[in-house]
């Protein structure tokens, strides 16, 4: 954790027992770390930068989930699996062989995903026979087939996992519909480390704070984009109450 500590704060490091870690979760399962598919890592060099940064963290399983998005993220099972293989090659030759790599995506509830669902493609899933499946959907605007989406999901025997509910704002004000997702649809939920230190907007804290102390967080994840996000997860998130709160739940992370 040295490294990252002073490069945020200067000075030599604390003891490693006084370092705040997330070797507690054991498995990241929401990243962009692989490199040139989607808004994350755009190279090896800066893939291998970012598994440092969560190395440091403590995690020792990643499962790195790319967008797949309509005509915008055109990825696919075999690019991202080969991205993958890129990656765990270069994390052997650096020395961070160590930490387990994986892959799933984070699919976009788009007309695409529904043609994906019809045709019978191959979608990434994470947690091997548990098959889940992390989607997200857009931030402003609330999917007309949600519903449908999800019944679909499982009817293929798919465990759906929606990304980041408190970033959603049409969700905002309607904290009811969040637990009815989980209680009465089974959609399983994870909240981005981050939003608990307020990374994204006080509403997302306060939601993130929310689904906490309600015991509605299936998952977490740290997103991870750029090297602000694993900075921001030491500086800002790591110190916050909830964290504690988090730790007394059932999460699914360590059994990745």
């Amino acid at each position: 954790m040295s490294s990252l500590w002073q490069r945020l704060f200067g000075g030599a490091a604390p003891t490693p027992a006084a370092v705040p870690t997330l070797a507690w979760l054991r498995a990241d399962m929401h990243s962009h770390l692989l490199p040139g598919l989607d808004d994350g890592a755009e190279t090896v060099e800066h893939s291998l930068d970012l598994l440092r940064a969560l190395r440091e963290l403590g995690f020792r399983k990643l499962i790195m989930t790319p967008h797949i998005m309509g005509d915008f993220y055109k990825n696919t099972p075999e690019s991202i699996r080969a991205a993958l293989e890129q990656l765990r090659a270069a994390a052997t030759a650096a020395g961070l062989g160590d930490v387990e790599l994986d892959c799933a995506a984070e699919y976009y509830l788009d007309e695409f995903l529904g043609h994906k669902l019809a045709d019978g493609t191959e979608m990434l899933t994470f947690g091997g026979d548990k098959r889940y499946l992390l989607f997200e959907t857009s931030y402003m605007n609330e999917p007309l087939n949600l519903f449908e989406t999800i019944f679909e999901l499982k009817a293929q025997g798919y465990r759906p996992v929606l990304a980041h509910p408190e970033r959603y704002t049409y969700l905002y004000g309607r904290f009811g519909e969040i637990e009815k997702l989980r209680q009465d649809h089974g959609v399983l939920l994870q909240v981005n480390l981050n939003s608990l230190a307020g990374y994204y907007s006080p509403a997302a804290k306060k939601v993130a704070e929310q689904l906490v102390d309600g015991g509605l967080v299936d998952f977490v994840g740290t997103d991870t984009h750029h090297l602000r996000h694993t900075e921001a997860l030491l500086r800002r998130t790591l110190p916050q109450p909830h964290m504690a709160k988090l730790r007394q739940l059932p999460l699914l992370n360590n059994t990745l």
